[in-house]
């Protein structure tokens, strides 16, 4: 069987998990300390970063784009009989995804509302992007969930849990981008991504105290000093 190295609040992983978990690919999960490496994933992790997928045959695979793409090339695809362009076209659009997973970790992560705010623009000119690109849904190419969605579920779901925890919606200003995120709330998929625990381990981490969002981002508090490690890398893969 696979088995996937991880580390619980990675939406590089996620990513992963949820490929696996929409094409109904049986796996497990080993889940280490990124602070705390055990020897085995260093003697067999050429980056020593998450995700690694270890295939039945005990060759390990580095870097969450090659994963997916081999996910992609040994099982059935989500959507049947697409074109080489539209193969490009949605890896295209992945990767507006995945290059703003950290970015959004560090947003997460500001310590006053002049960070957050600072941090978002870069998320919300992705979002702009996404939104305009969305028809009628329910998923971004239309009826059927593709390799798109997956690749943006983490963001969506991410945002959702800030949503429910703090009340500020990185969202609101997109519609399109809403009714995507409850589509895919519906299918399930967040949720069998992640560990059991994961709603408790993400919100210690990115609603502590220290968070702008973790003190119920409200707008009208006066300015702290920024706390350390909520730089782009506090705590993420």
């Amino acid at each position: 069987m696979i088995k996937i190295v991880s580390f619980k609040i990675c939406p590089l992983v996620q990513r992963v998990t949820a490929m696996l978990e929409a094409k109904n690919i049986p796996y497990t999960v080993d889940y280490i300390s990124l602070s705390d490496k055990p020897q085995w994933f260093t003697d067999i992790s050429p980056t020593g970063q998450v995700p690694l997928l270890i295939t039945e045959e005990g060759t390990p695979l580095f870097e969450s784009d090659a994963i997916v793409e081999y996910i992609d090339e040994t099982s059935s695809p989500l959507v049947a009989d697409i074109s080489p362009v539209q193969r490009a076209i949605d890896r295209a659009w992945s990767y507006q995804a995945t290059k703003h997973y950290l970015v959004q970790c560090s947003t997460m992560q500001s310590a006053d509302r002049e960070t957050l705010l600072e941090r978002s623009d870069k998320l919300n000119k992705s979002f702009e992007k996404a939104e305009k690109q969305l028809g009628d849904g329910p998923y971004f190419n239309g009826e059927v969930m593709g390799n798109v969605d997956i690749a943006w579920l983490p963001l969506l779901h991410r945002a959702a849990l800030v949503e429910k925890h703090s009340g500020y919606d990185f969202l609101a200003f997109y519609p399109r981008m809403k009714a995507w995120q409850a589509a895919m709330a519906k299918t399930g998929i967040a949720e069998k991504s992640v560990p059991a625990d994961f709603d408790e381990a993400f919100s210690n981490f990115y609603l502590a105290d220290r968070t702008f969002l973790g003190r119920g981002a409200n707008f009208d508090e006066t300015p702290i000093a920024k706390s350390p490690g909520t730089g782009r890398n506090g705590g993420c893969c």
